[in-house]
């Protein structure tokens, strides 16, 4: 069979190596396979097969230093799971049955307990045997922390497959973002990055595990892992079994592209992945070893876990080279493998390192600054939801300026008339149509702040590349936010920023419950950190990664806590287990990224032509695909499309089977509905506050109305001093 499409030249920095225990590894998987019931009579491999797809060979070259043991063992977690992903083909895709396949992935969990002592029920399949007998030999030699977090990577694996099942059975195809977040559960890859901790021996430091830092090299060796096999394997998934999951697939429908240009799209957002990973290892993780105090060893152990990580893309891409499950003819060049080195010539190739790699890094370091680029190009939104307006939005608005006023917000970044034309009571009577005058005062003064703070951010650090001032800004910030005691203020505050901070937390915050008050906090946090990416990109004059800008892109704008807000007022009604759920975190993702996506394109000339911003979605994708700007509207306007409609299919398709997993009765599905509603009232309040304000237009970026004044705020950072040297008497 003719191949669909040319593979393309694969960026492969690091060579590939061979571990010597290859032969020993093969011996030890296929005794293991047979006793398993994998082979013969398992109605899915036989032999052949498990020496075809050759997994020793992919850990051999996975895992080049590890020890035989480790090897054999690691040797036999991959064949488990690639056993297990044609097992569920034959069993429940094929000919669809969702009842049947979540019984039987109902089971496995059972398989994998948080206590090595506790026991485990009979296995039933091989696939319960041999998750049996992985779980019994590897838990031993890791700590607790591991085990939880290998063991959620191993259950979204095997849940997600759903996911996939749910896909085929409709004939859909996912939007970019959507695919990029699922496959890297369906994937496998972050359960892969848990086995790399287990054969480097180099178990990460639980107080980091989660850090923005070591969560973006787990994500950026996913995706590029993920991006790699879809590439080699579209001929087999696509043709052959039908699959809907392969991002080359995901690309030619959404770009309107042939197979070959979306191959090619697809290796360039791999490059992108690999270019992220390696910024991120040594831009970021050696700042958060210094920030978090980690020991030598803490800090060799993260090392050694990046090394291994970077070990299995190239000893991942070798593989996909020589395995007959993929379409790979005439890629491999030289010889048999041998142990101590590769032989593959990708690897050798200087088309990896320069060429469309180096143009693309290229791209997004020379971005050339303020440049004119006109009124902001509008789509037509064709929103279905309609807004309503809180009926307090005027006694909010005048109340809220009043209080922007007394805390000093408008002394120096911002004016009266400036904040009376940003008119954030506007963007909250939007949001929450039904909220008293109390509510919508606090929503209104939390939108005023958040906006203040992300002018400030830029503004006083991003003009001075002064990270460390930034840093420990931030660090003020999140002292005046106590979880115990929020009404009591145990710092001095030191600028307008924090003392109206202060003051709105400890009006938010006192009457919440913990629960409720620790989630408010964590997503401050989380907004907060956001923007010191945003500089710490500043200062490289670095356009960021496609994905690693959606990502963040929620919580610089400050979704997150919108939507926190939101949902906490369903607190009573609905299980906290629920808003876990990955069909609420889609839901929620998906809208956010509508909202942050409508900001990007009504700011555009304000931040590109006036501020010489680098974190806009339309940069970001002028600079991907090399496009121009209105070319770059039309995709930025796709994904919009494609992301409110994934939200609509979630609705239709999956909010039922929630209900159905929860058992919830009339009140609580009531519940979930009016948080629904909620949801659509945000995104309709967004569009509506960004028509109406004067910030974005035109006539508003130039004329003060919509930008900061060169004129910094009074006391901190006013002439980009360090932190330490500009604070001055404390302010009450």
């Amino acid at each position: 069979m003719a191949q669909p499409f040319v593979l393309p030249d694969f960026y492969v920095p690091y060579p590939a190596r061979l571990n010597p225990h290859l032969e020993a590894a093969r011996t030890h998987t296929r005794d293991w396979a047979r006793r398993m019931g994998m082979l013969e009579g398992s109605g899915v491999w036989e032999e052949a097969d498990l020496q075809s797809h050759d997994y020793a060979l992919l850990c051999s070259y996975t895992h080049p230093d590890c020890d035989e043991d480790a090897l054999s063992l690691v040797t036999d977690w991959y064949t488990w799971v690639f056993f297990f992903d044609d097992h569920f083909l034959e069993l429940f895709k094929r000919s669809p049955d969702r009842a049947g396949a979540k019984a039987y992935l109902d089971r496995l969990p059972w398989f994998m307990p948080a206590d090595p002592a506790t026991g485990m029920p009979s296995p039933s399949n091989p696939v319960e045997a041999g998750l049996a007998d992985l779980w019994r030999r590897t838990v031993p030699a890791m700590s607790e922390a591991w085990r939880v977090r290998f063991a959620e990577a191993t259950e979204h694996l095997l849940y997600e497959s759903l996911w996939e099942l749910d896909n085929i059975d409709e004939g859909r195809i996912a939007n970019p973002v959507e695919y990029i977040e699922m496959r890297r559960k369906v994937g496998g890859a972050p359960w892969s990055a848990g086995l790399v901790e287990y054969a480097a021996g180099a178990e990460v430091p639980a107080q980091v595990a989660y850090s923005r830092p070591l969560r973006v090299l787990r994500d950026a060796f996913s995706d590029a892992v993920h991006l790699r096999n879809d590439l080699f394997s579209y001929q087999r998934e696509v043709e052959d079994e039908g699959e809907n999951s392969n991002g080359v697939l995901v690309l030619e429908k959404f770009l309107g592209c042939t197979t070959q240009e979306a191959a090619d799209a697809v290796n360039d957002l791999l490059t992108s992945r690999l270019h992220q990973f390696e910024n991120t290892a040594l831009t970021e993780v050696p700042a958060l070893c210094l920030e978090q105090g980690l020991g030598p060893e803490e800090a060799a152990a993260i090392g050694a876990y990046t090394k291994g990580l970077q070990d299995w893309q190239s000893g991942g891409h070798e593989w996909h080279l020589r395995s007959s499950r993929y379409m790979n003819e005439g890629l491999v060049s030289g010889g048999p493998p041998v142990a101590g080195g590769g032989t593959g010539g990708s690897v050798r190739d200087v088309r990896t390192l320069f060429g469309r790699p180096a143009a693309s890094r290229l791209r997004a370091l020379t971005h050339a600054p303020y440049q004119p680029v006109g009124p902001s190009l509008l789509p037509e939104f064709d929103l279905p939801y309609p807004v309503t307006v809180n009926p307090h939005h005027q006694e909010a608005k005048r109340r809220s300026e009043e209080w922007a006023e007394r805390v000093g917000l408008l002394d120096g970044l911002w004016d009266r008339p400036m904040m009376e034309g940003f008119d954030f009571a506007l963007c909250a009577a939007g949001l929450d149509p039904d909220a008293t005058p109390e509510e919508l005062e606090t929503s209104t003064r939390w939108l005023t702040w958040g906006t203040y703070a992300d002018d400030y951010y830029p503004l006083v650090f991003g003009r001075s590349r002064d990270l460390v001032a930034a840093k420990e800004q931030t660090d003020r910030l999140k002292s005046l936010m106590p979880l115990e005691d929020p009404g009591v203020r145990a710092l001095p505050v030191f600028n307008a920023l924090e003392r109206s901070l202060a003051g709105l937390w400890a009006d938010t915050a006192a009457p919440m419950d913990p629960s409720a008050r620790a989630e408010l906090r964590g997503a401050l946090d989380a907004m907060l950190d956001s923007w010191l990416w945003e500089l710490h990109n500043t200062v490289q004059h670095r356009v960021p990664d496609p994905v690693d800008y959606i990502e963040m892109r929620r919580t610089t704008f400050g979704s997150e806590l919108t939507m926190l807000l939101a949902r906490l007022g369903h607190r009573r009604a609905l299980p906290p287990e629920v808003f876990r759920t990955g069909t609420v975190r889609a839901l929620e993702n998906a809208v956010a990224d509508y909202g942050a996506l409508v900001n990007d394109l009504f700011s555009y000339q304000k931040e590109i032509e006036v501020e010489g911003e680098v974190h806009n979605l339309l940069l970001v994708v002028q600079k991907f695909f090399d496009c121009d700007y209105p070319a770059a509207v039309t995709i930025v306007d796709d994904l919009m499309r494609g992301r409110l409609r994934q939200y609509e299919h979630l609705k239709e398709r999956e909010v039922p089977l929630l209900y159905a997993d929860f058992g919830l009765d009339a009140e609580g599905r009531a519940a979930f509905e009016a948080y629904l509603r909620e949801l659509e009232d945000w995104l309709a309040g967004v569009l509506h506050w960004h028509r109406n304000v004067r910030r974005y237009g035109a006539e508003d970026v130039r004329s003060g109305s919509g930008t900061p004044p060169l004129r910094g705020p009074r006391g901190l950072g006013t002439s980009a001093a360090r932190l330490s040297a500009a604070f001055g008497s404390p302010v009450g």
